[in-house]
């Protein structure tokens, strides 16, 4: 068996406590946690606000904990999207840390800011499969792209997929429940089966949002090549991502568990261990 490629999504986890400014020092220490539990990357999410949040929401209320009185939607959109400093310095950091990172990109103008950066790869979110635009853009200035198949239907995920394969070979196809938390009866694992059915040329993984592991650690024995889960340092953290996260121990346990189901995978021939044959001179009569 392969090693797994596991990505520990920061997403938005960063974003929360009574000060903006210390919103990247929140994203270190989550890139910390990754490096320690094992992990082979760390992702986060680039908007343009002024883009993506639609205009009836851009003027609604928001409370949120870093400032006194509330503002607006749009504002708070603005107030926790990481500019250049940020990502320079995530750059510098996970350089520094030996680790991978990426980000999924929302919308045209931050798929070009991260095209600035060299990327291992880049992720069309769930949400953006659709965009054909931003589909294409990636696939031609980004050598290798992952795409994130929740709440999405089989044709938009063969339409985004030869959007994709018009300027890219190295595609990896993402099974997703798009639910936070998705129910354990809805993830429907053995799709992974069916995806390396319609991709035969491609890598196949899963992204989970469900509470516990072992759903998630049970998909590379279905041919997940690639896992994502969004991590956090604590679920009790303020933001909409990390009820359904999984906190430091758990993403130890989670790298530890993929690590192991490898090593036991085998080769599928019956052999007899060294350790056997010294048990067979013992109990065979």
């Amino acid at each position: 068996m392969n090693k797994t490629y596991i990505i520990a999504e920061i997403g938005l986890n960063y974003a929360y406590g009574n000060e903006n400014s210390l919103f990247l020092d929140n994203a270190l220490k989550l890139i910390d946690i990754a490096v320690v539990a094992g992990c082979d990357a760390v992702k986060l999410q680039k908007r343009s606000p002024e883009i993506c949040v639609p205009t009836e929401q851009k003027n609604k209320e928001k409370i949120v904990p870093w400032r006194i009185s509330p503002t607006t939607y749009l504002q708070y959109k603005q107030d926790i999207e990481f500019g250049k400093f940020e990502y320079d310095t995530i750059d510098k950091y996970c350089k520094e840390k030996k680790i991978h990172w990426s980000a999924s990109p929302w919308d045209l103008q931050s798929a070009k800011f991260l095209k600035h950066y060299n990327l291992p790869w880049v992720k069309i979110a769930s949400a953006s499969i659709t965009n054909l635009e931003l589909v294409e853009y990636c696939a031609k200035n980004f050598n290798h792209v992952i795409i994130s198949t929740g709440m999405s239907t089989e044709e938009e995920i063969i339409k985004c997929h030869k959007a994709v394969e018009r300027f890219c070979h190295n595609i990896v196809i993402m099974h997703c429940n798009s639910s936070y938390p998705a129910h354990t009866k809805d993830l429907n694992l053995s799709y992974l089966k069916q995806l390396h059915i319609n991709f035969p040329k491609n890598k196949i993984g899963y992204s989970g949002h469900e509470f516990g592991l072992t759903t998630t650690m049970a998909s590379i024995y279905l041919g997940a090549e690639y896992i994502e889960r969004h991590i956090t340092l604590s679920r009790d953290n303020w933001g909409s991502d990390q009820l359904a996260s999984v906190e430091p121990q758990g993403l130890f346990k989670l790298v530890k568990g993929i690590r192991d189901l490898e090593l036991a995978y085998g080769n599928g021939i019956k052999n007899i261990t060294d350790e056997e044959h010294q048990k067979r001179k013992i109990l065979r009569k």
